[in-house]
């Protein structure tokens, strides 16, 4: 299973840096469209929507929002070709507000999942709020994921996705190598509370090559190392947040599409979750130092 794992996630890897930095931007946000899409799919069981054609309709809320979000933002580089902004970001205020609300939502889910994950487990919601809290956050996911790499190019993009995938590697081999606490063992038996502080550590190292690199002064260092951890805390609760999904509705996967992982959901519940906050804050950091 640890070699299927690792030959999917190998593959899964490279598909991604290659579509970060080789895809212009419409068929980038074109390609994170249809892997959120298929997330939903996968969602809608978790929720419990049995009904082929609801859960085509959850596609289409989905879908027509996003038209609308990319549609405006090409409007706006438009109009910035045509006049004399120097940045879109300026005039497309409105939508960079947007990353408050599900940056909220998980560091709620943060403390509600580590002070109560049986709360969390016994709590029960209609199938339509499911369904709406599934359409909230992967629609935050794809605007703040395609913003990012429009935004801030591919190589901010980039540093996101190895902070995601070097602390799930570091929680997973520092789990099993010094693992005996549990981190929530009524959600996710697996995880331990050693595991959580090797993908903390990761956060740490990951932020420090990325400093070294570019270069940075102290202050923004120190920034993207407390920014570097916080994202990884948050992408440790979006894994749990599915997981209670998962145990609700009685499966282990979301879906078997992708070998030794489950499906596209299981493979990107972290991404998920840490992508708002991450956003958030480097619009914030590059703000501060323009």
């Amino acid at each position: 299973m640890l070699i299927q794992r690792i030959i999917t996630a190998s593959i899964l890897a490279a598909l991604v840096v290659a579509a970060v930095f080789t895809l212009p931007m419409e068929y980038f946000t074109l390609l994170i469209g249809v892997i959120t899409l298929i997330a939903a799919w996968e969602w809608g069981n978790l929720a419990g929507v049995t009904s082929i054609f609801k859960r085509i309709l959850l596609l289409l809320a989905l879908i027509v929002p996003m038209l609308g979000i990319h549609f405006w933002t090409q409007l706006l580089e438009l109009v910035a070709q045509a006049t004399d902004w120097t940045d879109v970001r300026d005039y497309s205020g409105a939508l960079e507000w947007l990353v408050i609300p599900p940056v909220f939502f998980w560091v709620l889910v943060m403390i509600l999942i580590r002070n109560s994950p049986q709360g969390v487990l016994n709590l029960q919601f209609k199938t339509r709020t499911k369904v709406l809290i599934g359409w909230f956050i992967l629609l935050s996911a794809w605007m703040f994921l395609t913003r990012l790499r429009a935004f801030y190019g591919p190589e901010m993009t980039l540093y996101f996705f190895i902070l995601i995938w070097a602390a799930d590697i570091a929680a997973y081999f520092a789990g099993k190598k010094w693992g005996k606490d549990k981190l929530s063992p009524e959600i996710s038996p697996g995880k331990t509370v050693q595991g959580m502080y090797g993908a903390l550590v990761s956060g740490v190292v990951c932020a420090l090559v990325l400093c070294v690199i570019y270069r940075f002064q102290i202050m923004i260092s120190a920034d993207f190392v407390l920014l570097s951890v916080l994202t990884v805390l948050i992408s440790i609760y979006g894994d749990l947040f599915v997981s209670v999904a998962k145990r609700q509705r009685g499966v282990k996967d979301s879906g078997s599409l992708l070998p030794g992982h489950g499906g596209v959901l299981d493979r990107i519940d972290s991404i998920i979750a840490a992508i708002p906050f991450f956003y958030g804050c480097i619009y914030t950091i590059y703000r501060l130092v323009s």
